[in-house]
């Protein structure tokens, strides 16, 4: 079977219980994750075959990290290793109106010392039929900019299929690099864009708003710069507080435009991944469903892994699509 590709950091989170805040506490729990893995972990729990592509820490820690993505069936081939420490972020989870903290210690993590020179594309990509990017991987440092550049330039010149997903977050560009002028050469590579208007206006200069008409001119301009773009996929929250969201999804395939319904989480249990649990389910669906039943299986996946405590997303095709038939009365399987 063909693979799936993606390629980021690998994170340790470290969180308190519940909803306790640090001070309150001395017991810590961890997790696994970071934005591309998540995506991964997804679409090999929906039953494709998957390698995740990083450089992790040379000690028990990177060892774990391995262990734990190797638990999932995901290929761990071209993961290499480094002597700097694997990143770690921290987070107190919010509740109701308290909103959730995160602190990012990745400035010098194993990550940020990979270099083009560290990865095989070509075996990496081999039996490829799909690679994953986020705008996260090109902002840490100009190494993984260099190596994601390489990986596109090579995934393209195969065929492969090249979602994007150029999550702009200004705080890591700190190496030089100008944004808008990354992402607008990598998004050159690619054929299915993820995201918002926030992301579109960050690369084509623009300042569209919100609303369904605005995203439908947006992803219009889009595709007309970026001529490889050939569909537009954005999943859209409403928070009510911190415990209680709202989400549906929207798309522009360069013919229609199409929306989900929304499906409201009344108490979520962790809201971190559910953003790469959405590109998770629509990367796995765009394969299997035709696009607006792709999107809305990218919906129905980013609304369970609220339900899920940790970074990734544990939902199976089936309970995607049992949420999609509509039960969403979770009485007990028997």
């Amino acid at each position: 079977m063909n693979k799936i590709i993606t390629f980021g950091e690998v994170l340790m989170r470290l969180s308190p219980r519940g909803n306790k805040k640090f001070i309150q506490s001395n017991l810590l729990e961890f997790y696994f994750g970071g934005t591309e893995l998540n995506v991964g972990v997804s679409i090999a729990n929906f039953g494709e075959k998957v390698r995740h592509v990083s450089c992790v820490s040379d000690d028990f820690i990177g060892d774990t990290a391995v262990s734990y993505i190797n638990k999932f069936g995901v290929s761990t081939s071209s993961i290499v290793y480094s002597k700097r420490p694997l990143g770690v972020y921290f987070l107190e989870v919010g509740a109701v109106m308290r909103p959730s903290s995160i602190s990012y210690n990745r400035s010098h993590s194993s990550f940020s010392e990979i270099t083009p020179e560290m990865i095989d594309w070509e075996k990496a990509l081999k039996k490829g039929k799909w690679f994953h990017w986020t705008g996260i991987t090109p902002a840490l440092c100009r190494g993984s900019y260099e190596t994601l550049k390489e990986g596109l330039i090579l995934a393209k010149k195969k065929g492969i299929t090249i979602s994007a997903d150029p999550t702009y977050r200004s705080a890591l560009w700190k190496y030089g690099e100008d944004p808008k002028e990354v992402l607008t050469e990598l998004l050159n590579y690619s054929t299915i864009f993820i995201g918002g208007v926030n992301e579109m206006n960050e690369v084509l200069g623009t300042d569209f708003k919100y609303s369904n008409e605005d995203f439908i001119e947006a992803s219009k301009m889009l595709i007309e710069k970026f001529p490889s773009i050939e569909k537009v996929f954005d999943k859209v929250r409403t928070a009510i507080n911190a415990s209680w969201h709202k989400i549906r999804a929207r798309m522009w395939n360069g013919v229609e435009f199409k929306e989900t319904e929304d499906l409201e989480i009344t108490h979520i249990v962790d809201r971190i991944g559910t953003g790469d649990a959405f590109a998770g389910g629509l990367i796995f669906a765009l394969q299997h469903y035709d696009d607006f039943k792709s999107l809305q299986f990218g919906n129905a996946a980013c609304a369970l892994k609220h339900t899920y405590e940790g970074d990734v997303n544990y939902a199976t095709v089936d309970e995607v699509m049992g949420l999609l038939g509509g039960n969403t009365s979770a009485r007990v399987n028997r």
